[in-house]
């Protein structure tokens, strides 16, 4: 694919991608996100103050890298998966307005997740401001691998810590590292076996041993009924090939199985998260400019 723009609009056509940073030990962990492809070939993410691991991550150590491999609603006709790797800046600058390329990134969303759309209206925008309390992170490739999607297969349910959340998915994204501790990501599919996970991992994907995770997510074809979890392990080499031994199961949003309550635990969860950000910085409380949303949301009401 040598025509950039081309290449551009292939990552973009992807509703969201796979994206891994560094913890302050340096296991690696990975999230579901979506962003924005500039021209100049960079990629802008953001999160919200009640999310802001992430940014956090990037500060200590800006390694990190991208993976667009889930084409639902893409429209691509033969998706593959495109590994992004690295480098990320994430300036400790919280930023409300939606202005230049965090206007095009809110417009994108908002077209793509037309239920977010209902955040603008009173009672949501009494609960949901911190969503829109966003830093901003931008990466620059440098390594883009292209690889097929792996054959979908499902693993059967077992007794290992995370198996009935994985045998819901076709496929999952190994979050691993490489020999220089940076992050490496890889779909590919997995199976039980004695003491964890064997993961099948291509002779020319650089992962090394050391701690790593599954992560599996879904979304549908308007980018809701969202999904994520990951089962957090070590990952080690033997004799059959890389093995992932489980030692937990991470769901940040709703879980698998699920109660009503687990929407009061999100919402509780990052308001607690957005009143340390700022409380640590002595900052106070950004005021959002709710008309600049509405106007965005009505230019996509009404087809731009």
């Amino acid at each position: 694919m040598s025509d950039p723009s081309v290449f551009n609009e292939t990552l973009q056509a992807y509703r969201t991608c796979e994206f891994a940073t560094l913890t302050r030990s340096g296991a690696p962990i990975a999230w579901p996100t979506s962003g924005l492809v500039r021209k100049d070939g960079t990629i802008l993410l953001t999160t919200s103050l009640g999310y802001p691991r992430k940014a956090l991550n990037i500060r200590r150590d800006g390694r990190v890298a991208l993976l667009f491999s889930d084409p639902t609603a893409s429209g691509l006709k033969q998706p593959e998966q495109i590994l992004v790797r690295g480098d990320a800046i994430c300036p400790d600058e919280i930023r409300v307005r939606p202005e230049g390329d965090l206007e095009a990134f809110w417009e994108l969303l908002l077209a793509r997740q037309p239920h977010s759309q209902s955040y603008l209206d009173w009672p949501m925008t009494a609960m949901t401001d911190f969503y829109y309390m966003r830093l901003l992170i931008t990466v620059t490739p440098t390594e883009i691998v292209e690889r097929p999607l792996p054959v979908p297969a499902r693993p059967k349910v077992t007794s290992l810590l995370g198996a009935e959340v994985l045998a819901g998915f076709d496929s999952v994204v190994l979050t691993a590292v490489d020999k220089t501790g940076a992050p490496v990501l890889l779909r590919t599919t997995v199976s039980p076996a004695p003491g964890g996970y064997r993961v099948g991992v291509p002779d020319d994907v650089p992962v090394t041993e050391g701690p790593a995770g599954l992560l599996v997510h879904r979304h549908d074809d308007r980018l809701w009924n969202l999904y994520n979890a990951s089962v957090r392990g070590e990952l080690i080499a033997d004799g059959n090939g890389w093995l992932l031994k489980p030692d937990r199961l991470v769901e940040p949003g709703a879980r698998y199985r699920g109660s009503p309550l687990d929407q009061f635990r999100i919402l509780r969860d990052t308001k607690a998260a957005t009143k340390r950000y700022l409380e640590r910085r002595g900052l106070a409380r950004p005021v959002i400019p709710w008309a600049d949303y509405r106007a965005i949301r009505s230019r996509v009401r009404h087809g731009g």
